[in-house]
């Protein structure tokens, strides 16, 4: 079937909105890669396979993409037509048939399997639905309006709820020129890392002439704790498709590219499937809805280089050539695809660009702040109580995504730090929990917004250790291409390597920083020259943690495993050999009954003893 006319995207509309809304439970299984992970298909098997032996007709079972939980997967949204919501959560198969007996079939929720039985303030009315938690009532979803919602393998469904509708309208209504007015009046920045102004790139590029222009999407998350746009491509592709579209008709291009890793299997399944819909349907390819635009894309698979993720580096790798970064200028939207004029944006970007058309831009300018228009993707993690995927205005403040959203710090511990911006970005301290998360706030205490990591930590991490792990990183990952990231960031690394085992000296630090802020002046791409930040944050907010490890030789978070010094309390210790038996090394000498003691020049810190002591009386210093 060929879409050829906004008519007939209508009728479609109203043919798939009719289907949905025919008056039957709508049983909604979270199929992206967390649910799928932990247990979600047998889960959606068993609700088909038990509506069958219960002979309901009126109820529909349907994949969707992440509803944002990740904690609490496997998770079931119950939709029974004239009442809330209901969200299940931890689910297996097992519990799935007292839920269509006494849910489906009677219309009582089994409560304590909804998600206010998770919740530390009991379950309520209002809580057994996602909808009515404190993880979600600051949210406001625009990126990830569709995600948990529809089934992202039906187009059809995607249409339902305004789907095509802003390209219709940019091809029918709309100049390219006027495009890109609106996007530029929407204040939309790139959600990919630098925040450079949307409608600008466009313009940019549709400035440039050319035989031909190219339209990417960086689909190449490579940041440790990110997963915002994996989650958008799994759970409404369309939205990135219709998007790119928009863009190609705004700077006139024919052809598009989503650059997107190999370790994503399912969201890469799910393009596919969508680029062969949208095919199918005539809104991808020639003639789109008959107004003379044409525009196809195709996919190409990254190998999981963290370099690929800079805009240089993955035009190259679409290429295929090694995926290392040039000099700019010239910029991507001179020359960039085969030296072409080429524009580039992540996926949240995208899936932001046809509620803007559809909407205007004083719609999406209405939210967030002065410089920081619109919505920010997070994906929580680390040690807070809500770890998943939240979108919130920009300008909500640190303190109320990691207390109100996140549900605050678990066991009772201290906020210390949160990372944003991954390798790229920094640490802020509890300080800075009351500023208003944007693009020039972050950058202003020395962090980033980066594509949207927010990794949380509490009062036993070690901020030093934190640094040499996100330089590991960086340095595992450099292409090697400049000098100044190749070997300043092992030098680097090297000297946190030194501190933290034990052999720093108070001299180091000024290396380190001399270091950083060579490297950040003088590496060729915008992933070297943002290396340090980690190492520079936790200096500037946590030096006296640096001081600790170098002059008094103590990681004051006893994370640093060369400077602990474990010793048994002869008071506390009840003589059971409990820690004898466990210690894999026999550093642990005594025998029932009889005092105990640590050989510390066998000690290898594992901690194996101290996990194992029922009676504290192994102390860690």
């Amino acid at each position: 079937m060929k879409i050829a006319t906004a008519a007939d995207l209508a009728a479609v509309e109203k043919k798939a909105a009719d289907e949905i809304n025919n008056g039957d439970i709508s049983v909604l299984v979270g199929l992206a890669t967390c649910g799928i992970a932990a247990g979600a298909n047998p889960v959606m098997k068993e609700f088909k396979a038990e509506l069958d032996r219960q002979g309901i007709k009126n109820a529909r079972v349907t994949r969707t993409g992440c509803i944002g939980v990740c904690q609490y997967e496997p998770v079931v949204e119950v939709f029974v037509p004239g009442k809330e919501k209901v969200t299940y959560v931890k689910m297996t198969a097992d519990k799935v048939s007292r839920i269509v007996e006494e849910h489906l079939k009677d219309g009582r929720p089994v409560v304590e399997y909804t998600i206010g039985a998770q919740q530390k303030e009991g379950v309520t009315a209002e809580n057994i639905s996602l909808s009515g938690t404190a993880f979600y009532k600051k949210q406001e979803r625009i990126a990830l309006r569709n995600c948990g919602v529809i089934d992202p393998e039906s187009i059809d469904e995607y249409i339902a709820r305004d789907g095509y509708k802003a390209l219709t309208k940019a091809l029918t209504e709309m100049s390219p020129a006027d495009v890109i007015a609106v996007m530029k009046a929407s204040g939309l920045r790139g959600r990919g890392g630098a925040g450079f102004p949307t409608g600008l790139k466009w313009d940019f590029a549709a400035g440039n002439a050319a035989d031909q222009k190219y339209v990417c999407c960086n689909a190449d998350e490579g940041d440790p704790g990110a997963f915002m746009d994996r989650s958008v491509l799994e759970g409404d592709p369309h939205a990135v498709l219709e998007a790119m579209a928009i863009a190609g008709y705004a700077i006139g291009s024919t052809q598009g590219y989503i650059y997107i890793r190999a370790e994503y299997p399912t969201a890469v399944a799910r393009l596919q499937i969508a680029i062969k819909q949208a095919k199918e349907y005539g809104l991808l390819g020639e003639n789109v809805l008959g107004t003379g635009f044409s525009f196809d894309i195709a996919l190409r698979l990254g190998a999981g280089a963290f370099v690929c993720g800079e805009e240089t580096a993955l035009m190259t790798s679409i290429e295929g050539k090694r995926g290392e970064p040039r000099p700019r200028p010239p910029f991507p939207a001179l020359k960039g695809l085969w030296q072409k004029p080429t524009i580039l944006n992540n996926v949240e970007t995208y899936a932001n660009v046809a509620q803007i058309i559809l909407k205007g831009a004083d719609w999406f300018a209405g939210m967030g702040t002065e410089k920081s228009k619109g919505t920010k993707v997070f994906a929580l993690g680390g040690k807070i109580t809500n770890t998943g995927l939240v979108e919130v205005p920009m300008g909500t403040t640190l303190r109320e995504i990691i207390g109100e959203v996140g549900g605050g710090i678990p066991g009772g511990k201290k906020f210390k730090a949160a990372q944003t911006g991954g390798p790229s970005g920094g640490c802020i301290p509890a300080t800075h929990m009351d500023t208003e998360i944007d693009y020039d706030n972050l950058i202003a205490i020395g962090s980033m917004m980066g594509s949207g990591g927010l990794i949380v930590m509490d009062e036993d991490t070690c901020m030093v250790d934190i640094a040499k792990f996100f330089l590991d990183f960086t340095v595992d990952e450099s292409c090697g291409k400049c000098a100044p990231c190749r070997i300043g960031t092992k030098r680097l690394y090297e000297l946190l390597e030194k501190i933290t085992g034990g052999n720093g000296v108070l001299t180091d630090l000024d290396k380190m920083e001399e270091l950083c802020y060579y490297i950040k002046d003088n590496a060729l791409c915008g992933l070297g020259q943002t290396a340090p930040n980690p190492v520079l944050s936790t200096l500037r907010y946590f030096r006296s943690e640096y001081e600790a490890h170098c002059v008094d030789k103590k990681c004051p978070a006893g994370v640093c495993k060369s400077m602990l010094s474990y010793e048994i309390d002869q008071e506390k210790c009840k003589k059971c050999s409990l820690c004898v038996r466990v210690c894999p090394v026999g550093a642990i000498n005594g025998v029932i009954k009889n005092p105990h003691s640590i050989d510390k020049s066998k000690c290898i810190k594992c901690g194996a003893c101290v996990n194992t002591c029922k009676f504290g009386a192994i102390a860690v210093r």
